[in-house]
């Protein structure tokens, strides 16, 4: 069994932190939006409290230096790339789709497909594979006043994962499953949500638990 916290929307604030990492994951990965469209310098910081192994990708709030900042530490940046864990194949794309706030790291449509079909390319079919993006795919905890906000480009490679842990919509905290592939959005963990995955050692076996510290 594999523990990996799953953290997203800090938005700058990081006061819980000491908290998640008492939760003694195995792992932790961050699915964007570590700012709130200011400075990036603070990151280097919290990455720098984080002693195990740890992956990120930016969110469509944090400004495109961030990659620089995540690349200089001992967190992995997943953005565009894949890198196997053991039995889990994790695959990332930070940003998101366009969305009408002109917020900092937005990508069209068919930069996401391009950036995310090379991934895939790349990776090797494993026990789990799990895609850590920013953004929800179309029609998966994606929806505001009724209207669903995801990326198209994501739910056309939503059957190459097993497992999608997303964030983006503050609105969306929940699991569900589509065409039998899990979705997991944690949260904001500036407020203290966080989500706890357990990786079985069998395919499927994968167990969801959403918290709050």
């Amino acid at each position: 069994m594999t523990d990996v916290l799953l953290l997203a929307d800090l938005h700058g604030r990081y006061g819980h932190m000491d908290a998640f990492l008492d939760l003694n994951p195995d792992m932790l990965i961050i699915a964007g939006d570590l700012t709130d469209c200011g400075p990036v310098d603070p990151v280097r910081d919290l990455l720098d409290r984080i002693d195990i192994p740890s992956f990120a990708v930016p969110g469509n709030c944090d400004r495109r230096e961030l990659i620089d900042i995540v690349e200089a530490s001992e967190t992995v940046c997943l953005h565009g790339t894949s890198i196997e864990i053991g039995a889990i194949t994790l695959t990332g794309i930070g940003g998101s789709n366009p969305t009408p706030f002109d917020t900092p790291f937005e990508l069209s449509e068919e930069e996401i497909d391009r950036m995310l079909s090379a991934a895939i390319a790349r990776s090797r079919r494993n026990v789990h594979n799990v895609l850590v993006a920013h953004a929800p795919p179309e029609g998966t905890l994606d929806c505001i006043g009724g209207a669903h906000v995801g990326s198209t480009s994501l739910r056309k490679h939503l059957k190459n994962f097993d497992l999608i842990c997303c964030a983006h919509i503050h609105e969306a905290k929940g699991v569900m499953e589509c065409d039998g592939v899990k979705v997991v959005n944690p949260g904001q963990a500036g407020d203290g949500d966080c989500a706890m995955i357990r990786f079985g050692p069998e395919a499927g076996d994968i167990k969801i638990e959403l918290l709050s510290v």
